[in-house]
């Protein structure tokens, strides 16, 4: 539907906002790559599938790439899980088909199922800390978070650790209600170099797709780790 037809007052507001007044203010901007995938993050955590469908080819005709893309979309599988990950997954490959990207991409694994574990918390640990190495010996589903999460995933060229914990971020902020997890991986960003202005200029050009009660939220959080740290 063209909502420019239907909806000409609301587009010709939203359109300015999001894709000018947001993206150009002062002090706010991001590099184009780091733009886009902070932005599909947060569609996917929110489920903004008709938003997504739109943002997609837009990032792909500034150039990022369809690895890019497609390990972002992959990861996100652990943070809003397969049932929410997956249609995204079906209409991300469509539009590559539809611009003639031949699939699969080629792999980006770098562990097997021998050692997806300690390379998992050796992630783990180069992102929030040395104590992470022994954490998932908690129990189960810490054993699983450094095996799954990070050994599967982190692990993966395509993304660095540091884009890896932005997209994570984005995730957890779109969803709303995972105020904990935000803190410790605002944190995870800040000791990847990802600073608490880097953070507020990506939650500022997400705000125009998940609103500003989550918008907000995430920047409590920012502020709280970044007040921690000093």
């Amino acid at each position: 539907m063209n909502f420019y037809q239907t909806d000409a007052e609301f587009m010709e507001r939203f359109a300015d906002f999001a894709w000018d007044e947001v993206v150009n203010e002062p002090g706010q901007g991001l590099e184009a790559e780091d733009r886009y995938l902070a932005i599909l993050a947060a569609l996917i955590g929110c489920q903004g599938m008709d938003a997504y469908r739109v943002m997609l080819p837009k990032a792909l005709d500034d150039g990022v790439s369809p690895i890019v893309i497609k390990e972002m979309v992959y990861q996100s599988a652990d943070y809003v899980g397969m049932g929410r990950m997956w249609p995204f997954l079906t209409v991300t490959n469509e539009i590559l088909k539809e611009r003639g990207v031949k699939l699969p991409l080629e792999g980006q694994a770098t562990t097997n199922r021998e050692d997806r574990l300690e390379k998992g918390a050796e992630a783990q640990a180069e992102i929030f800390g040395a104590h992470m190495k022994e954490a998932w010996k908690k129990g189960h589903i810490n054993r699983w978070l450094a095996a799954n999460c990070f050994g599967d995933y982190y692990t993966r060229t395509g993304l660095g650790l540091a884009k890896r914990e932005m997209v994570t971020f984005c995730f957890l902020a779109a969803q709303g209600g995972c105020e904990p997890q935000m803190e410790a991986h605002a944190r995870g960003n800040m000791n990847m170099g990802n600073d608490r202005d880097f953070l507020i200029r990506v939650v500022s050009q997400c705000l125009p797709y998940i609103g500003y009660p989550r918008s907000l939220n995430a920047i409590a959080c920012i502020n709280k780790v970044s007040a921690a740290e000093i």
